[in-house]
């Protein structure tokens, strides 16, 4: 099923012996466009520490309204590394997390965990978890060196304004995944005031690149196709 992102916040996780917390926000990578990790926030049981965890752990077979199951235990859950999700996420810390729980990492099969889809898109659509200062694109990356500079928050990267190739028609809105492959689809572009405020599906493969320290993402297709997208219909993507 096909659903926006916004619509899976506050979700509940599920432990096999017990709740671990709520979905807060998610990171994906920009070259498959594929959810890593959902971030969760735990509850009283873990003093409210926020824990990331693969899509791979989810029960896709036994959901309920508003929970998703993953086939972890509590335990297994509390044990495993701490990392602030308030900063980028480390390559080193990825290793640590997926070798706590055997997860079979991504980056080392093939495309860059193995997107199906051929995108042909530019460097960084997404951002990672930082304040921002003017600098240069060199001087970001020069900074962030240590950093998986694929892995980018959905939560910075909504409200970024977005550039077709003839000027900016808008801002990010929140993005279509389907929730079985975890891959997005679409990105809700809200126009604002360009085409009547409405909001409109750009393909994923139409994104080109962001500017990572500009706060801007770029379309490689001009306004008049923008304005001739599919309308967002919120209600066709919310789960039932």
């Amino acid at each position: 099923m096909e659903r926006t992102l916004k619509s899976l916040l506050n979700y509940s996780l599920t432990a096999t012996d017990g709740t671990i917390g709520k979905i807060e926000e998610f990171y994906v990578d920009d070259q498959s466009y594929k959810v890593r990790y959902l971030i969760v926030k735990t509850g009283s049981w873990l003093w409210g520490r926020k824990v990331l965890i693969s899509p791979d752990a989810l029960i896709n077979d036994s959901r309920e309204s508003n929970i998703f199951p993953v086939n972890l235990t509590k335990e297994q859950v509390k044990n495993s590394p701490d990392i602030d999700t308030d900063k980028p996420v480390s390559r080193q810390q990825e290793i640590e997390l997926y070798g706590h729980y055997r997860w079979q990492n991504y980056w080392e099969s093939g495309f860059y965990g193995g997107g199906s889809m051929s995108l042909g898109m530019g460097m960084g659509m997404m951002s990672p978890v930082v304040d921002r200062q003017v600098m240069t694109e060199a001087d970001y990356k020069d900074e962030h060196r240590d950093d998986d500079i694929h892995l980018r928050s959905t939560k910075t990267l909504t409200g970024y304004h977005i550039h077709a190739t003839d000027g900016e028609i808008g801002h990010v809105s929140d993005f279509i995944v389907d929730d079985q492959t975890w891959q997005l689809t679409f990105m809700v572009a809200d126009t604002a005031n360009w085409f009547g405020g409405q909001k409109v599906l750009v393909p994923v493969a139409d994104i080109s690149r962001a500017g990572w320290a500009s706060d801007l993402v770029y379309l490689s297709i001009n306004k008049a196709a923008v304005e001739q997208s599919h309308p967002f219909d919120e209600e066709a993507y919310f789960p039932v």
